[in-house]
């Protein structure tokens, strides 16, 4: 029998009433039944590895099929690495500090009031993601650390690994006293739950997306919700004229190569116009003997061969073995340049002029920025805040890697002895 419209809605329904009687208990969860749960399903996950792997090749197979990209490929890959890495970033997060309840201001009102601001949960969250399979344990296990119910809804793609994950957390969960319905994922493949999902204002407090451009764009559009937006990743590294260019050289083919696939990764190269004769044609030899395809700008084509570089590639965000390279003349031009163009997610300038860093530092207008440093490192498990829902490029609530702080909201708790307004 073909599953209605409905159906889903029904579904989901009972999915959002779940969830948000879940977070009423989650809200007073102690901090050592939370990590007890962390570690028991971290501990899973590494026994589980042969069964993760079985449902992962199934996605991989099922990619490979439609054509996916070599680079959306090795996201979606689950190697047994990838699942230590998943499992030791929920240890990391039973490690830190419980947010909830930290008190961020407090004071005595002249009427005698004590007066305090602390962190609280936000109640239930729901994920909208795709590809990666890690994001499934990352984002609940931050929201169990942060006392949110979670809402996962994993693209099509890696149904089979997502679904294998999030069923190994709600055991390890459940077995330590956590609420069975405090991890819910989203099973069905049909687009329409999308919708569903988006239309529950009455049970989710806010909608977390990861995912390309169209994804984002529909979330925007059609949410009831309040959306942290996790938007592309149009990241610049910039070449100073003062540059060491054996950093610059290491710098550049680590943001581009190390994992291309994935939002930190760098897009976009932008040289000095005084070391582009010396710089660049060994940063492009390394390139092209990983397998990168070029596309510069015309001045970048009189020292490099290279594909000519349209409009449209300053905007792109390729998330494959392809880069754009522009010659600046000036550090301000290149300011400039990655304020306009960029997704102000990560930018990196490589300098040994600390008043340029400093420039660099205060005029881009991005979530994180680098002086001589990829921008791989923009990920909350490189950050020491154990995994990440996202990479926030909003400017309101949170920016950057969203960890646990960014998974709370403040409430004012006043205690008084009889006070009132006369």
């Amino acid at each position: 029998m073909a599953v209605t419209e409905r159906d889903i809605h029904e579904e989901l329904e009972a999915i959002g009433r779940n969830a948000r009687a879940a977070s009423a208990v989650l809200r007073s969860m102690t901090r050592a039944t939370k990590d007890a749960a962390l570690r028991s399903i971290a501990t899973r996950l590494r026994a589980a590895k042969a069964d993760l792997q079985a449902a992962n090749a199934k996605d991989l197979a099922a990619g490979r099929e439609k054509g996916l990209s070599t680079a959306m490929l090795d996201r979606l890959e689950l190697t047994d690495a990838r699942i230590d890495g998943i499992a030791e970033g929920l240890d990391i997060i039973a490690n830190l500090g419980d947010p909830v309840g930290d008190i961020l201001h407090q004071y005595v009102h002249p009427n005698g009031l004590r007066i305090a601001q602390i962190r609280q949960p936000i109640g239930v969250v729901g994920i909208i993601y795709e590809s990666r399979p890690n994001v499934t344990a990352d984002a609940a296990g931050l929201c169990l650390k942060s006392g949110n119910a979670t809402i996962l809804r994993g693209g099509s793609e890696a149904i089979h690994s997502n679904t294998a994950i999030a069923k190994i957390f709600v055991e390890g969960a459940v077995a330590e006293g956590v609420p069975e319905h405090a991890v819910q994922i989203i099973t069905t493949t049909d687009r329409a739950a999308v919708g569903a999902l988006l239309k529950l204002d009455q049970h989710i407090d806010v909608i977390v997306p990861r995912g390309g451009k169209g994804l984002i764009s529909r979330i925007l559009d059609e949410s009831r919700i309040p959306v942290i937006a996790h938007l592309d990743g149009v990241c610049h590294t910039y070449i100073d004229d003062s540059a060491d260019a054996a950093m610059a050289r290491a710098i550049a083919f680590n943001a581009k190569m190390q994992r291309p696939g994935v939002c930190n990764s760098m897009e976009t190269l932008l040289v000095h116009e005084n070391v582009a004769a010396t710089v660049l044609p060994e940063i492009a030899r390394d390139l092209t003997a990983a397998g990168c395809e070029l596309r510069g700008c015309e001045r970048t084509r009189e020292f490099i061969d290279c594909i000519p570089a349209t409009e449209e590639d300053w905007r792109e965000e390729y998330l494959d073995t392809i880069l754009s390279i522009k010659i600046v003349r000036t550090l301000d031009e290149a300011i400039a340049h990655i304020n306009e163009y960029g997704s102000h997610h990560s930018d990196a300038i490589v300098t040994e002029s600390y008043a340029h860093a400093e420039r660099f530092l205060d005029a881009i207008d991005s979530a994180t920025v680098y002086v001589n440093a990829s921008t791989r490192f923009t990920d909350g498990f490189q950050f020491g805040l154990g995994a990440e829902i996202g990479i926030s490029t909003n400017k309101l609530h949170c920016r950057g890697p969203m960890a646990l702080e960014g998974l709370t909201t403040t409430k004012y708790v006043i205690r008084g002895a009889g006070q009132i307004i006369e």
